[in-house]
């Protein structure tokens, strides 16, 4: 009975998770709000940087707030914060501080609060399949942006970019409402009927389920802190000038460039959900391995590119290494400190996450600014990558 039960919570997880990484989207209203108020790549771009910050710090407080009042509560708030916000931001016209506070502090605060839920809740409720279940997790945040890029772009062209921000604002509010409503734990002591963990399994797991402060006194903890800041800093910087790479690279439209945006997004939500699988398969450890990889050759290739076709292929690959991040880190953690508390320790991990996933949008979009192109930031990233591959290597259990 417990099994059929967890289903509908996993379908309200992927449902509010993908509300939630429609935020993913931010690179189609750069050119329009670049165009109508004269802001620079640098002044828009901040916005996306705070709201980054802001899911990182809302990761944390919400992954502590859950031990107190539940998953549902947490859920729910942060669904009204992040719509709110995006709301909210739809009377920004010349005000380019209440973007910052509106679409940066309020949406990504909320977030933070809403994306840290499923994740807490899945691994409790799937013990069985830690990896992919934290990639379904995290799969429809990664494909949050297939469908609202495209929406988007319509709809700024229809209407206008400030009332795009109010209609999609007040879409992520009822659905996130409606998914958060799902969630819950399960009971105290429950388990899959049947399972026991496998003698791999075992290996690479903790023994006892680690407190917060315990985990901080890991050099894991700290390990995986870098693996998923690394990882995220590659791929977000991509993310966040995504349109604009396709229109100047490529030279393709503003609309064939939000549809691109769309289809990479499969990349990245399929990259969670694939790579969460095969760590389940083989190791978390020899999965991120073989991504940082991937990625070190892939971002060299990405300079030299100017089809849209091999751009987009490329950029897909990149994405999808970036979106398995998401989907094995947060097992990782499960592993080595144990489910219980994987919300606030996962939530942690999250905070310099966000400070480094906020910089480096804002290197890459300054770095573009002032060399004209994307050569030198590219080329930086994958030699970022290749230095990376060294962590994987050396992680183990705590004990």
């Amino acid at each position: 009975m417990a099994a059929v039960k967890r289903w509908p919570i996993v379908v309200a997880s992927v449902v509010m998770q993908m509300a939630l990484g429609t935020y993913y989207a931010w690179s189609v209203f750069r050119i329009p709000l670049a165009q109508q108020f004269g802001w620079t790549i640098s002044q828009i771009t901040l916005a996306f940087t705070l709201n980054v910050l802001g899911l990182g710090i809302g990761c944390f407080w919400g992954g502590l707030l859950m031990n107190r009042v539940g998953p549902r509560v947490v859920a729910c708030l942060g669904g009204f914060l992040w719509g709110s916000g995006v709301f909210l931001a739809s009377f920004s016209d010349h005000k380019l501080w209440w973007l910052y506070i509106t679409y940066g502090v309020i949406g990504g605060s909320g977030l933070g609060s809403g994306y840290i839920v499923p994740i807490s809740v899945l691994v409790k409720w799937f013990p069985e399949r830690r990896g992919l279940m934290t990639g379904l997790a995290v799969g429809g945040f990664g494909a949050g942006a297939l469908v609202a890029a495209p929406i988007a772009t319509r709809l700024i062209h229809s209407v206008g970019v400030m009332p795009t921000f109010a209609y999609l604002g007040i879409t992520y509010l009822i659905v996130t409402l409606l998914a958060g409503s799902f969630m819950k734990n399960p009971p105290v002591g429950w388990k899959p009927e049947g399972w026991t963990p496998t003698a791999t399994q075992i290996s690479q797991r903790a023994a006892k389920d680690y407190t917060l402060s315990e985990a901080l006194k890991t050099w894991q903890f700290w390990a995986l802190c870098a693996l998923l800041s690394l990882n995220s800093m590659a791929g977000i910087s991509v993310i966040s000038q995504a349109a604009p790479m396709f229109e100047e690279m490529g030279k393709v439209t503003a609309l064939t460039a939000a549809s691109m945006v769309g289809i990479i997004s499969i990349a990245n939500g399929g990259g969670r959900l694939f790579w969460a699988w095969i760590s389940d398969v083989t190791t978390r450890k020899a999965t991120l391995f073989v991504m940082f990889l991937i990625q070190a050759i892939f971002f060299w290739m990405f300079a030299s590119l100017s089809s849209p076709i091999l751009l987009g292929i490329v950029s897909s690959v990149i994405l999808l290494c970036y979106g398995g991040g998401y989907g094995v880190t947060p097992a990782f953690a499960a592993d080595y400190f144990g489910p219980r508390n994987v919300g606030s320790i996962y939530g942690l991990i999250m905070i310099p996450w966000g400070f480094t996933a906020a910089f480096a949008p804002l290197l890459f979009g300054y770095l573009r600014q002032v060399s004209g192109g994307y050569t030198g930031a590219l080329h930086l990233l994958a030699g970022m990558m290749a230095v990376s591959m060294i962590l994987p290597i050396v992680m183990s259990p705590p004990r």
